[in-house]
Protein backbone atom coordinates (compact mmCIF):
# COMPACT_ATOMS: atom_id res chain seq x y z
CA UNK A 1 0.00 0.00 0.00
CA UNK A 2 2.82 2.45 0.82
CA UNK A 3 4.61 1.38 -2.14
CA UNK A 4 7.22 -1.00 0.27
CA UNK A 5 8.26 -4.61 -0.51
CA UNK A 6 6.96 -6.75 1.82
CA UNK A 7 10.12 -9.63 3.31
CA UNK A 8 8.12 -12.17 2.02
CA UNK A 9 7.59 -10.60 -1.34
CA UNK A 10 11.74 -10.10 -1.53
CA UNK A 11 11.60 -13.81 -1.14
CA UNK A 12 9.86 -14.70 -3.69
CA UNK A 13 10.49 -12.07 -6.02
CA UNK A 14 14.56 -13.29 -5.76
CA UNK A 15 13.70 -16.74 -6.75
CA UNK A 16 11.56 -15.80 -9.66
CA UNK A 17 14.78 -13.13 -10.65
CA UNK A 18 16.40 -16.37 -11.21
CA UNK A 19 14.36 -17.99 -13.53
CA UNK A 20 12.70 -15.65 -15.04
CA UNK A 21 12.87 -14.35 -18.94
CA UNK A 22 9.20 -12.26 -19.52
CA UNK A 23 8.98 -8.83 -17.24
CA UNK A 24 6.28 -9.16 -14.16
CA UNK A 25 3.16 -8.15 -14.55
CA UNK A 26 2.24 -5.53 -11.46
CA UNK A 27 -1.35 -3.70 -10.48
CA UNK A 28 0.27 -1.04 -8.76
CA UNK A 29 3.05 1.24 -10.97
CA UNK A 30 4.39 2.64 -7.96
CA UNK A 31 4.91 -1.10 -6.27
CA UNK A 32 7.12 -1.89 -10.09
CA UNK A 33 8.76 1.18 -10.01
CA UNK A 34 10.53 -0.16 -6.59
CA UNK A 35 10.80 -3.83 -7.63
CA UNK A 36 12.83 -2.56 -10.92
CA UNK A 37 15.12 -0.20 -8.77
CA UNK A 38 15.84 -2.91 -5.95
CA UNK A 39 15.87 -5.96 -7.53
CA UNK A 40 16.77 -4.91 -11.42
CA UNK A 41 13.25 -6.59 -12.72
CA UNK A 42 11.45 -5.50 -15.44
CA UNK A 43 8.16 -4.86 -14.80
CA UNK A 44 5.15 -4.03 -16.91
CA UNK A 45 1.62 -1.80 -15.88
CA UNK A 46 -1.19 -1.97 -18.33
CA UNK A 47 -4.86 -2.05 -18.62
CA UNK A 48 -4.55 -5.93 -19.86
CA UNK A 49 -2.85 -6.56 -16.20
CA UNK A 50 -5.88 -5.21 -14.52
CA UNK A 51 -8.28 -7.74 -16.49
CA UNK A 52 -5.91 -10.39 -15.47
CA UNK A 53 -6.09 -9.25 -11.93
CA UNK A 54 -9.63 -9.72 -11.69
CA UNK A 55 -9.96 -12.66 -13.50
CA UNK A 56 -7.79 -13.72 -11.04
CA UNK A 57 -9.76 -12.74 -7.75
CA UNK A 58 -12.77 -13.87 -9.48
CA UNK A 59 -11.68 -17.36 -9.95
CA UNK A 60 -9.23 -17.57 -6.30
CA UNK A 61 -11.57 -20.60 -5.15
CA UNK A 62 -10.46 -22.84 -7.41
CA UNK A 63 -6.88 -21.55 -7.50
CA UNK A 64 -6.30 -22.39 -4.14
CA UNK A 65 -7.14 -25.94 -3.27
CA UNK A 66 -8.79 -27.08 0.50
CA UNK A 67 -10.23 -23.87 1.34
CA UNK A 68 -14.46 -23.81 1.85
CA UNK A 69 -16.18 -20.31 -0.08
CA UNK A 70 -17.99 -19.49 3.68
CA UNK A 71 -13.80 -19.31 4.83
CA UNK A 72 -13.00 -17.63 1.77
CA UNK A 73 -15.71 -14.93 1.99
CA UNK A 74 -14.46 -14.13 5.52
CA UNK A 75 -10.83 -13.44 4.66
CA UNK A 76 -11.92 -11.51 1.69
CA UNK A 77 -14.36 -9.30 3.90
CA UNK A 78 -11.70 -9.06 6.50
CA UNK A 79 -9.22 -8.16 4.15
CA UNK A 80 -11.42 -5.17 2.26
CA UNK A 81 -11.78 -3.64 5.80
CA UNK A 82 -8.23 -3.89 7.11
CA UNK A 83 -7.69 -2.03 3.30
CA UNK A 84 -10.07 0.49 3.90
CA UNK A 85 -8.89 0.98 7.29
CA UNK A 86 -5.28 1.73 6.62
CA UNK A 87 -6.09 4.09 3.33
CA UNK A 88 -8.48 6.20 5.71
CA UNK A 89 -5.58 6.10 8.09
CA UNK A 90 -8.42 4.82 10.89
CA UNK A 91 -7.98 3.62 14.03
CA UNK A 92 -10.81 2.65 16.54
CA UNK A 93 -9.15 4.17 19.69
CA UNK A 94 -9.26 7.53 17.52
CA UNK A 95 -12.45 8.18 16.19
CA UNK A 96 -13.40 12.25 16.18
CA UNK A 97 -16.88 11.08 14.95
CA UNK A 98 -17.54 10.21 18.65
CA UNK A 99 -16.47 13.38 19.87
CA UNK A 100 -18.94 15.49 16.98
CA UNK A 101 -21.71 13.06 18.43
CA UNK A 102 -21.04 13.60 21.88
CA UNK A 103 -20.98 17.42 22.07
CA UNK A 104 -23.91 17.35 19.81
CA UNK A 105 -26.23 15.64 22.55
CA UNK A 106 -24.38 17.05 25.59
CA UNK A 107 -26.08 20.15 23.95
CA UNK A 108 -29.45 19.08 23.06
CA UNK A 109 -29.62 17.34 26.38
CA UNK A 110 -29.25 21.01 28.39
CA UNK A 111 -31.80 22.58 26.10
CA UNK A 112 -34.01 19.78 26.76
CA UNK A 113 -33.45 19.56 30.38
CA UNK A 114 -33.75 23.40 30.70
CA UNK A 115 -37.04 22.95 29.16
CA UNK A 116 -38.00 20.22 31.30
CA UNK A 117 -37.14 21.67 34.45
CA UNK A 118 -38.61 24.85 33.62
CA UNK A 119 -41.82 22.86 32.84
CA UNK A 120 -41.99 20.98 36.02
CA UNK A 121 -41.48 24.38 38.37
CA UNK A 122 -44.64 25.90 36.56
CA UNK A 123 -46.64 22.75 36.77
CA UNK A 124 -45.86 22.40 41.02
CA UNK A 125 -45.70 26.05 41.14
CA UNK A 126 -50.08 26.15 41.28
CA UNK A 127 -49.68 23.61 43.78
CA UNK A 128 -47.13 24.86 46.57
CA UNK A 129 -45.53 28.06 44.67
CA UNK A 130 -43.34 28.79 47.59
CA UNK A 131 -41.10 25.69 47.28
CA UNK A 132 -39.56 27.43 44.31
CA UNK A 133 -38.21 30.31 45.81
CA UNK A 134 -36.64 28.31 48.61
CA UNK A 135 -35.16 26.05 46.45
CA UNK A 136 -33.08 27.07 44.07
CA UNK A 137 -30.91 24.36 42.73
CA UNK A 138 -33.03 22.40 39.65
CA UNK A 139 -31.87 18.52 40.51
CA UNK A 140 -33.11 18.71 44.84
CA UNK A 141 -36.40 20.62 43.58
CA UNK A 142 -37.03 17.22 41.52
CA UNK A 143 -35.70 15.17 44.06
CA UNK A 144 -37.87 16.18 46.82
CA UNK A 145 -40.94 16.46 44.77
CA UNK A 146 -40.01 12.68 43.95
CA UNK A 147 -40.08 12.28 47.37
CA UNK A 148 -42.79 13.67 49.32
CA UNK A 149 -45.31 14.70 46.01
CA UNK A 150 -48.28 16.47 47.27
CA UNK A 151 -47.87 19.25 49.63
CA UNK A 152 -49.72 18.00 52.71
CA UNK A 153 -47.28 14.84 53.17
CA UNK A 154 -43.91 17.91 53.55
CA UNK A 155 -45.30 18.21 57.68
CA UNK A 156 -44.42 14.05 58.22
CA UNK A 157 -41.56 13.25 55.50
CA UNK A 158 -38.13 13.82 56.00
CA UNK A 159 -35.85 15.80 53.66
CA UNK A 160 -32.40 15.67 55.73
CA UNK A 161 -31.09 13.96 52.88
CA UNK A 162 -31.98 16.42 50.20
CA UNK A 163 -31.75 19.67 52.55
CA UNK A 164 -30.04 21.06 55.38
CA UNK A 165 -31.83 21.70 58.81
CA UNK A 166 -32.56 25.15 57.98
CA UNK A 167 -34.48 24.86 54.89
CA UNK A 168 -36.03 21.86 55.58
CA UNK A 169 -37.75 23.48 58.47
CA UNK A 170 -38.55 26.62 56.33
CA UNK A 171 -40.17 24.13 53.16
CA UNK A 172 -42.47 22.94 55.97
CA UNK A 173 -43.46 26.61 57.44
CA UNK A 174 -44.27 27.19 54.17
CA UNK A 175 -46.17 24.01 53.26
CA UNK A 176 -48.81 24.95 56.35
CA UNK A 177 -49.48 28.34 55.13
CA UNK A 178 -49.13 28.15 51.18
CA UNK A 179 -51.30 30.26 49.05
CA UNK A 180 -51.14 27.29 46.39
CA UNK A 181 -54.49 25.29 44.75
CA UNK A 182 -55.37 21.74 45.39
CA UNK A 183 -54.75 19.42 42.71
CA UNK A 184 -55.69 15.69 41.94
CA UNK A 185 -53.76 12.87 42.30
CA UNK A 186 -53.66 12.20 38.67
CA UNK A 187 -52.10 15.55 38.16
CA UNK A 188 -49.38 14.60 41.34
CA UNK A 189 -48.73 11.46 39.00
CA UNK A 190 -47.91 13.12 36.18
CA UNK A 191 -45.53 16.16 37.91
CA UNK A 192 -43.57 13.21 39.42
CA UNK A 193 -43.38 11.10 36.23
CA UNK A 194 -41.59 14.59 35.01
CA UNK A 195 -39.47 15.19 37.76
CA UNK A 196 -38.16 11.20 37.34
CA UNK A 197 -37.29 12.33 33.42
CA UNK A 198 -35.02 15.23 34.87
CA UNK A 199 -33.78 13.43 37.20
CA UNK A 200 -32.40 10.10 34.68
CA UNK A 201 -31.56 12.81 32.41
CA UNK A 202 -29.41 14.74 34.42
CA UNK A 203 -28.02 11.62 35.40
CA UNK A 204 -27.22 10.39 31.76
CA UNK A 205 -25.61 13.87 30.89
CA UNK A 206 -23.02 13.47 33.86
CA UNK A 207 -22.30 9.84 32.63
CA UNK A 208 -22.03 11.57 28.92
CA UNK A 209 -19.55 14.45 30.32
CA UNK A 210 -17.50 12.01 31.71
CA UNK A 211 -17.34 9.83 28.07
CA UNK A 212 -16.49 12.79 26.74
CA UNK A 213 -13.73 13.86 29.08
CA UNK A 214 -11.98 10.55 28.08
CA UNK A 215 -13.04 10.82 24.39
CA UNK A 216 -10.90 13.86 24.29
CA UNK A 217 -7.90 12.83 26.31
CA UNK A 218 -7.34 9.59 24.29
CA UNK A 219 -7.70 11.70 20.81
CA UNK A 220 -6.70 15.16 21.26
CA UNK A 221 -4.65 14.98 24.65
CA UNK A 222 -3.06 18.59 23.77
CA UNK A 223 -6.03 20.32 23.00
CA UNK A 224 -7.75 19.59 26.08
CA UNK A 225 -4.78 20.66 27.95
CA UNK A 226 -5.19 24.04 26.03
CA UNK A 227 -8.57 24.92 25.74
CA UNK A 228 -10.22 21.98 28.01
CA UNK A 229 -13.11 19.44 27.15
CA UNK A 230 -15.81 21.39 25.59
CA UNK A 231 -14.13 23.95 23.82
CA UNK A 232 -11.94 21.53 22.37
CA UNK A 233 -14.67 19.25 21.06
CA UNK A 234 -16.99 22.31 20.03
CA UNK A 235 -13.83 23.03 17.98
CA UNK A 236 -13.99 19.77 16.12
CA UNK A 237 -17.45 19.29 15.40
CA UNK A 238 -17.60 22.83 13.91
CA UNK A 239 -14.91 21.36 11.52
CA UNK A 240 -15.73 18.46 11.19
CA UNK A 241 -13.49 16.49 12.02
CA UNK A 242 -9.89 16.53 13.84
CA UNK A 243 -8.56 16.58 10.27
CA UNK A 244 -9.85 19.34 8.66
CA UNK A 245 -9.81 21.58 11.98
CA UNK A 246 -5.68 20.82 11.42
CA UNK A 247 -6.15 22.20 8.05
CA UNK A 248 -7.38 25.62 9.61
CA UNK A 249 -5.07 29.18 9.73
CA UNK A 250 -4.61 30.27 13.87
CA UNK A 251 -6.89 33.34 12.50
CA UNK A 252 -9.50 30.68 11.58
CA UNK A 253 -9.11 28.77 14.74
CA UNK A 254 -9.41 32.01 16.98
CA UNK A 255 -12.84 33.17 15.41
CA UNK A 256 -14.76 29.77 14.73
CA UNK A 257 -17.76 30.50 15.30
CA UNK A 258 -18.61 34.09 14.99
CA UNK A 259 -18.85 34.00 11.33
CA UNK A 260 -22.40 35.64 11.37
CA UNK A 261 -20.37 38.83 13.15
CA UNK A 262 -17.52 38.06 11.15
CA UNK A 263 -18.94 38.86 7.70
CA UNK A 264 -21.69 41.47 9.39
CA UNK A 265 -18.61 43.73 10.00
CA UNK A 266 -16.76 42.90 6.80
CA UNK A 267 -20.05 44.28 5.30
CA UNK A 268 -20.63 47.19 7.58
CA UNK A 269 -16.69 48.03 7.29
CA UNK A 270 -16.36 47.76 11.11
CA UNK A 271 -14.07 46.11 13.24
CA UNK A 272 -13.96 42.45 13.09
CA UNK A 273 -14.74 39.75 16.02
CA UNK A 274 -11.73 39.19 18.44
CA UNK A 275 -13.14 35.71 19.16
CA UNK A 276 -15.31 33.09 18.77
CA UNK A 277 -15.74 29.82 20.37
CA UNK A 278 -12.34 29.91 22.17
CA UNK A 279 -13.50 32.76 24.10
CA UNK A 280 -15.42 30.40 26.82
CA UNK A 281 -11.87 28.91 27.31
CA UNK A 282 -10.28 29.48 30.70
CA UNK A 283 -7.46 31.17 29.79
CA UNK A 284 -9.26 33.91 28.06
CA UNK A 285 -11.84 33.85 30.87
CA UNK A 286 -9.48 35.11 33.22
CA UNK A 287 -7.86 38.09 31.80
CA UNK A 288 -8.53 41.47 32.14
CA UNK A 289 -11.23 43.05 29.00
CA UNK A 290 -8.59 44.92 27.50
CA UNK A 291 -5.97 42.10 26.91
CA UNK A 292 -8.78 39.50 25.64
CA UNK A 293 -8.21 40.01 22.04
CA UNK A 294 -4.23 39.41 22.81
CA UNK A 295 -4.90 35.99 24.68
CA UNK A 296 -7.46 34.99 22.39
CA UNK A 297 -4.57 35.15 19.62
CA UNK A 298 -1.66 33.83 21.40
CA UNK A 299 -4.25 30.90 22.54
CA UNK A 300 -5.21 30.30 19.04
CA UNK A 301 -1.69 30.25 17.46
CA UNK A 302 -0.73 27.57 20.12
CA UNK A 303 -4.00 25.31 20.12
CA UNK A 304 -3.18 24.95 16.38
CA UNK A 305 -0.35 23.74 16.73
CA UNK A 306 -1.22 21.41 19.62
CA UNK A 307 -4.36 20.23 16.48
CA UNK A 308 -1.58 19.71 14.38
CA UNK A 309 0.01 17.52 16.97
CA UNK A 310 -2.57 15.65 18.24
CA UNK A 311 -3.57 14.52 14.58
CA UNK A 312 -1.09 14.06 12.70
CA UNK A 313 1.84 13.45 15.61
CA UNK A 314 2.27 9.67 16.45
CA UNK A 315 3.14 10.39 20.03
CA UNK A 316 0.00 10.53 22.22
CA UNK A 317 1.23 12.07 25.21
CA UNK A 318 -0.08 15.85 26.40
CA UNK A 319 3.25 17.21 27.28
CA UNK A 320 3.76 19.82 24.17
CA UNK A 321 0.44 20.85 25.47
CA UNK A 322 1.13 21.53 28.85
CA UNK A 323 4.53 23.43 27.78
CA UNK A 324 2.78 25.65 25.51
CA UNK A 325 0.07 26.44 28.78
CA UNK A 326 3.02 27.56 30.90
CA UNK A 327 4.17 29.60 28.54
CA UNK A 328 0.68 31.18 27.84
CA UNK A 329 0.02 31.98 31.41
CA UNK A 330 3.74 33.13 32.29
CA UNK A 331 2.72 35.43 29.28
CA UNK A 332 -0.43 36.53 30.84
CA UNK A 333 1.11 37.38 34.06
CA UNK A 334 3.53 39.34 32.27
CA UNK A 335 0.94 41.27 30.55
CA UNK A 336 -1.35 41.77 33.82
CA UNK A 337 1.83 43.29 35.75
CA UNK A 338 3.06 45.59 32.89
CA UNK A 339 2.25 48.52 34.79
CA UNK A 340 4.99 47.23 37.59
CA UNK A 341 7.73 47.59 34.89
CA UNK A 342 9.11 50.67 33.59
CA UNK A 343 11.44 50.87 30.70
CA UNK A 344 15.07 50.39 31.53
CA UNK A 345 18.34 50.10 28.96
CA UNK A 346 17.32 46.25 28.64
CA UNK A 347 13.38 46.46 29.07
CA UNK A 348 13.16 43.56 31.67
CA UNK A 349 14.40 45.41 34.85
CA UNK A 350 11.35 45.84 37.23
CA UNK A 351 10.94 48.94 38.81
CA UNK A 352 12.67 49.52 41.64
CA UNK A 353 10.31 50.37 45.05
CA UNK A 354 11.10 52.53 47.51
CA UNK A 355 10.99 51.21 51.28
CA UNK A 356 8.00 51.82 52.55
CA UNK A 357 7.51 54.05 55.24
CA UNK A 358 3.97 54.47 57.16
CA UNK A 359 3.21 58.15 57.23
CA UNK A 360 -0.24 59.03 59.21
CA UNK A 361 -1.86 62.07 57.54
CA UNK A 362 -5.02 63.68 59.04
CA UNK A 363 -6.92 64.58 56.25
CA UNK A 364 -9.87 67.42 56.39
CA UNK A 365 -13.05 67.24 54.68
CA UNK A 366 -13.16 69.60 51.93
CA UNK A 367 -16.67 71.20 51.62
CA UNK A 368 -15.95 72.77 48.03
CA UNK A 369 -16.99 70.29 46.22
CA UNK A 370 -20.87 69.94 47.71
CA UNK A 371 -21.69 72.51 45.24
CA UNK A 372 -23.22 71.92 42.29
CA UNK A 373 -21.98 75.28 41.04
CA UNK A 374 -19.25 74.60 37.65
CA UNK A 375 -15.39 75.07 39.22
CA UNK A 376 -12.13 75.62 38.13
CA UNK A 377 -10.95 72.51 36.38
CA UNK A 378 -7.57 72.46 39.02
CA UNK A 379 -8.40 71.51 42.30
CA UNK A 380 -6.62 74.36 44.67
CA UNK A 381 -4.56 74.02 48.32
CA UNK A 382 -6.43 74.77 51.69
CA UNK A 383 -4.41 77.80 52.20
CA UNK A 384 -5.05 79.46 49.01
CA UNK A 385 -8.94 78.94 49.59
CA UNK A 386 -8.43 80.48 52.95
CA UNK A 387 -6.69 83.71 51.37
CA UNK A 388 -9.52 84.28 49.07
CA UNK A 389 -12.06 84.03 51.68
CA UNK A 390 -10.20 86.76 53.80
CA UNK A 391 -9.51 89.05 50.62
CA UNK A 392 -13.32 88.34 49.69
CA UNK A 393 -14.02 89.43 53.64
CA UNK A 394 -12.08 92.74 53.24
CA UNK A 395 -14.04 93.75 50.16
CA UNK A 396 -16.99 93.74 51.58
CA UNK A 397 -16.52 95.54 55.09
CA UNK A 398 -14.91 98.04 52.61
CA UNK A 399 -17.99 97.80 50.31
CA UNK A 400 -20.40 98.51 53.55
CA UNK A 401 -17.82 101.66 54.84
CA UNK A 402 -18.67 103.10 51.31
CA UNK A 403 -22.37 102.21 51.28
CA UNK A 404 -22.57 104.36 55.00
CA UNK A 405 -20.71 107.59 53.92
CA UNK A 406 -22.39 108.09 50.52
CA UNK A 407 -26.24 107.57 52.62
CA UNK A 408 -24.34 110.05 55.64
CA UNK A 409 -23.54 112.51 52.79
CA UNK A 410 -27.04 112.08 51.07
CA UNK A 411 -28.47 113.01 54.62
CA UNK A 412 -26.15 116.28 54.74
CA UNK A 413 -27.38 116.81 51.61
CA UNK A 414 -31.10 116.68 52.17
CA UNK A 415 -30.90 118.67 55.53
CA UNK A 416 -29.05 121.33 53.61
CA UNK A 417 -31.65 121.95 50.96
CA UNK A 418 -34.17 121.71 53.59
CA UNK A 419 -32.85 124.72 55.74
CA UNK A 420 -32.14 126.72 52.24
CA UNK A 421 -35.59 125.83 51.25
CA UNK A 422 -36.82 127.36 55.18
CA UNK A 423 -34.55 130.68 54.86
CA UNK A 424 -36.40 131.47 50.84
CA UNK A 425 -39.88 131.18 52.67
CA UNK A 426 -39.14 133.66 55.72
CA UNK A 427 -37.25 135.85 53.17
CA UNK A 428 -40.23 135.90 50.75
CA UNK A 429 -42.43 136.41 54.20
CA UNK A 430 -40.63 139.36 55.15
CA UNK A 431 -41.19 140.87 51.35
CA UNK A 432 -44.79 140.36 51.80
CA UNK A 433 -45.12 142.27 54.95
CA UNK A 434 -42.53 145.48 54.29
CA UNK A 435 -44.62 145.94 50.78
CA UNK A 436 -48.53 145.41 52.82
CA UNK A 437 -46.62 148.60 55.64
CA UNK A 438 -45.67 150.47 52.34
CA UNK A 439 -49.19 150.55 50.71
CA UNK A 440 -50.87 151.41 54.39
CA UNK A 441 -48.76 154.06 54.65
CA UNK A 442 -49.41 155.51 51.67
CA UNK A 443 -53.11 155.87 52.01
CA UNK A 444 -54.55 158.85 52.93
CA UNK A 445 -55.67 159.64 56.65
CA UNK A 446 -59.11 160.25 57.51
CA UNK A 447 -60.45 161.19 61.47
CA UNK A 448 -62.39 158.12 62.03
CA UNK A 449 -59.31 156.05 60.95
CA UNK A 450 -56.77 157.81 62.86
CA UNK A 451 -54.71 154.90 64.72
CA UNK A 452 -54.69 155.00 68.65
CA UNK A 453 -51.66 154.29 70.61
CA UNK A 454 -53.01 150.93 71.50
CA UNK A 455 -53.35 149.76 68.08
CA UNK A 456 -49.85 151.22 67.32
CA UNK A 457 -48.07 148.54 70.27
CA UNK A 458 -49.87 145.65 69.12
CA UNK A 459 -48.82 145.70 65.61
CA UNK A 460 -45.35 146.09 67.15
CA UNK A 461 -45.80 143.10 68.94
CA UNK A 462 -46.82 141.14 66.07
CA UNK A 463 -43.68 142.43 64.03
CA UNK A 464 -41.48 140.95 67.04
CA UNK A 465 -43.07 137.95 66.92
CA UNK A 466 -43.11 137.08 63.16
CA UNK A 467 -39.18 137.96 63.22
Amino acid sequence: MEGKINKQLKKVLKKIVKEAHEPLAVADAKLGGVIKEKLNLSCIHSPVVNELMRGIRSQLDGLIPGVEPREMAAMCLGLAHSLSRYRLKFSADKVDTMIVQAISLLDDLDKELNNYIMRCREWYGWHFPELGKIISDNLTYCKCLQKVGDRKNYASASLAELLPEEVEAEVKAAAEISMGTEVSEEDICNILHLCTQVIEISEYRTQLYEYLQNRMMAIAPNVTVMVGELVGARLIAHAGSLLNLAKHAASTVQILGAEKALFRALKSRRDTPKYGLIYHASLVGQTSPKHKGKISRMLAAKTVLAIRYDAFGEDSSSAMGVENRAKLEARLRSLEDRGIRKISGTGKALAKAEKYEHKSEVKTYDPSGDSTLPTCSKKRKIEEVDLDDEITEKKAKKAKIKVKVEEEEEQVVVMEEEETSVKKKKKKDKKKHIKEELASEEEPCSPTAISSPEKKKKKKKKRENED
